[in-house]
């Protein structure tokens, strides 16, 4: 089951959707992250990267989860929230777990490969050391039509010049 949103998910879905629509002007897949401490202080934020950096696991989130753990000095971000724009991937549940990120709140959801609930739940699975609360549907259209708008036009045929 998941958790009910509250306010302040919305307002760091915000700058995750921030992040999402610069990696979009980018040309990168427009999904971002803002990973928030305990006391409510961002301390890292992402968007995807994979297409500049030739990396394939420059993933949004692996991206804000390196980020946090480099500013806190800790690779256990303990008492921090993930705020992402799409439902994490099963790459990223396994940074999420590892990073022991104890909530994960995302906007849509990915019933191609998302493992947070839809296709899989690896981060709630109780067989695994670790696990978390997930807030799911957070400003889920928002999230949407900044995808759907992106691949509208990669599909679209292009006219010779």
């Amino acid at each position: 089951m998941d958790l009910p949103h509250r306010v302040e998910h919305e307002q760091w879905m915000r700058v995750a959707l921030a992040e999402a629509a610069a990696a979009a002007e980018r040309g990168e897949v427009p999904v971002g992250a803002v990973v928030v401490g305990a006391d409510g202080e961002e301390l890292a934020r992402a968007g995807n990267e994979r297409e500049a950096s030739g990396d394939p696991t420059a993933h949004a989130e692996v991206l804000a989860i390196r980020r946090a753990a480099a500013r806190t000095g800790d690779r256990h971000l303990i008492g921090c929230t993930l705020v992402v724009t799409l439902e994490p991937c099963v790459m990223c549940a396994g940074a999420i777990l590892a990073a022991h990120v104890p909530t994960v709140v995302f906007g849509g959801w990915d019933e191609k490969a998302g493992a947070g609930g839809s296709r899989h739940d690896l981060l709630r699975d109780r067989t695994l050391p670790q696990r978390c609360e997930v807030v799911a549907g957070v400003l889920p259209e928002a999230s949407a039509e900044l995808l759907r708008e992106f691949f509208l036009l990669r599909r679209r045929p292009r006219r010779s010049e």
